[in-house]
This record gives C-alpha cells, sequence and structure tokens, in this order.
C-alpha cells in the first residue's frame, strides 16, 4: 500500500486513503448494492460517476489492498471486483456515517432506511453483514443459516417497502 504520508496520525492516513467522495461511494456500492462489475458501478451509482474516474478510482483502491480483481468465470470480457478484508471491516464506519448523516443532513427517508437499521441493529448485526461478506467476497464458510434472508436482503426489503409506502401516499 502506497500512501503520501504527511504524518503518522491515523485520521490523517485514513483520509489519505478516503479523501476523495467516489472512493467510498464505491466502497458503498459494493457493500450494500453488492455490485462487482464495472458496469454495475458506473450505471448503478445515484451519483453519477464517470468511468475515467471509476476505472481510476478501482485501481487506487486495488493498489491500497481494499479490492482485488479477477476474471468473472460466468463472461471471458468481464473482470469481477472483490472486498478484502480491509474493506469488509468498514462496514461498521459506514454504519456511523449514515447514523450520523441521519441525525445532522437532510436524507430522505428511503436512501437513510438502511442506515437506521443498521444503527438500531448495532454491532452484532454488522458483524453478521461482515461475515456474510467474507462470504460472498472471500469465500469463507457462511454462518447465516440456509432461508434465512441476508443483511443486505433485509437492508433492501426495508429500502423497497419504503418506496411502496410514498408511491402508495402518492396515489391515495
Amino acid at each position: 500500500m502506497s500512501i503520501d504520508r504527511r504524518s503518522g496520525c491515523p485520521i490523517n492516513l485514513s483520509l489519505e486513503v478516503f479523501g476523495d467522495r467516489w472512493s467510498l461511494i464505491i466502497l458503498r456500492d459494493m457493500i450494500f448494492g453488492g455490485r462487482r462489475h464495472f458496469r454495475e458501478l458506473l450505471n448503478g451509482s445515484l451519483e453519477g460517476i464517470a468511468s475515467n474516474i471509476l476505472a481510476d478510482r478501482l485501481k487506487r483502491l486495488m493498489e491500497l489492498g481494499l479490492l482485488t480483481k479477477a476474471d468473472d468465470p460466468s463472461h471471458k470480457q468481464k473482470a469481477i471486483y472483490s472486498l478484502t478484508e480491509m474493506a469488509i471491516t468498514l462496514v461498521p464506519i459506514m454504519a456511523q456515517l449514515g447514523a450520523w448523516g441521519r441525525v445532522w443532513l437532510p436524507v430522505t427517508e428511503e436512501l437513510s432506511i438502511r442506515a437506521e437499521l443498521l444503527e438500531k441493529g448495532g454491532p452484532p448485526l454488522w458483524e453478521q453483514f461482515m461475515d456474510e461478506l467474507r462470504h460472498e467476497h472471500l469465500g469463507a464458510p457462511s454462518k447465516t443459516p440456509p432461508g434465512t434472508p441476508t443483511v443486505r436482503q433485509q437492508l433492501r426489503a426495508a429500502y423497497e417497502e419504503v418506496v411502496a409506502q410514498k408511491a402508495e401516499a402518492v396515489t391515495a
């Protein structure tokens, strides 16, 4: 990992890794959205990242040890990106960022419901989610009992429920 070190302060060093908006958005989309291909990351983000910026940030995140890249076994011309353990352990930080944003920033209900559930679920839910990400990205054995919804599925269902309620309220 090559970081331009201005100091040995852990906050400074962390900001040197995540100091641009796109790196955290890419990691968010991979962690919470399950996006693992370039096209999915390019087209699936609400924020609209440019392809050259995405390519640059993916390369940087790989150089920093947060992502790996491999050929996609399902398609010869595609690559699949995976989170490393270093990236997976960002789940509690992402949960805390979401919790802070819900309190202090003008969030929308549908886009903040996942942050609310992560906040309420706390460390046990974060641990479960990280275990699921380890299974998905690193091939670790799954600790989630078969037939049990994953954390990502629970978060997606909550989002879809809020969206449906808002749509129903508009048509009522």
